[in-house]
């Protein structure tokens, strides 16, 4: 049992809600049992792929137009051998639907971007405050973390992170959600004071009654 389990009635609220398990917030496919390790030889394998980028850019200094030419090159010479050997071989030669990528991805692609296009606007548009101003903070600390990391190092970061805490969120979910919401409670009183002290004493123009014909 958690240690934090006594508490479960003064923090009931989840994350992402008491109902659902993390597995099915993250749509309960293969993306979800990648990010939560279920199928590990895959998690493992896209997290060395992605390593591996990572040092031939960083470290080694290759270039993408370099490194794109030469990848390109190794597949097309290995798909001419296998071609090649599986005619005299008597074997079966390399499927082509191997090679592409199912429609169905670039749906549930698209499906994703419009659905971030639509937060981003019910953001922006102010409709609620207390999310607008903690995503012009973040953003704000974001652009400040971007000035001591190159892009490429930031966007590793963040794959290690969207590689990594999922698991570990499932792991030690009692423990995250609770300081999770003792952070809640401190951001929502620091909200009523900054809109009690600050945004109460923005001067307003007169409110204009409508005219009734």
């Amino acid at each position: 049992m958690s240690k934090y389990s006594s508490d479960q009635t003064a923090y009931p609220k989840r994350l992402f809600g008491n109902q659902k398990s993390l597995h099915d917030i993250l749509g309960g496919g293969t993306v979800a049992d990648i990010l939560l390790w279920r199928n590990k030889n895959l998690s493992a394998a896209i997290l060395i792929g992605f390593t591996v980028i990572w040092f031939l850019f960083e470290v080694v200094e290759y270039n993408f137009v370099t490194l794109f030419c030469h990848l390109t090159m190794a597949v097309m010479i290995v798909v001419f051998a296998w071609s090649t050997g599986a005619g005299l071989a008597d074997r079966n030669p390399p499927d082509l639907r191997a090679l592409t990528i199912p429609e169905s991805t670039f749906r549930w692609l698209l499906t994703k971007i419009n659905r971030f296009l639509l937060k981003f606007y019910n953001v922006s548009s102010g409709k609620d405050l207390k999310t607008f101003f903690l995503a012009i903070a973040s953003l704000w600390v974001l652009s400040g973390i971007g000035n001591y990391f190159s892009s490429l190092n930031l966007l590793y970061i963040g794959f290690l992170c969207l590689a990594t805490l999922p698991t570990l969120y499932e792991r030690y979910r009692d423990e995250v959600d609770y300081l999770a919401s003792q952070g809640n409670r401190d951001i929502k009183k620091l909200y009523k004071k900054l809109d009690s002290q600050v945004l109460n004493k923005i001067p307003r123009g007169p409110v204009k009654e409508k005219k009734k014909f």
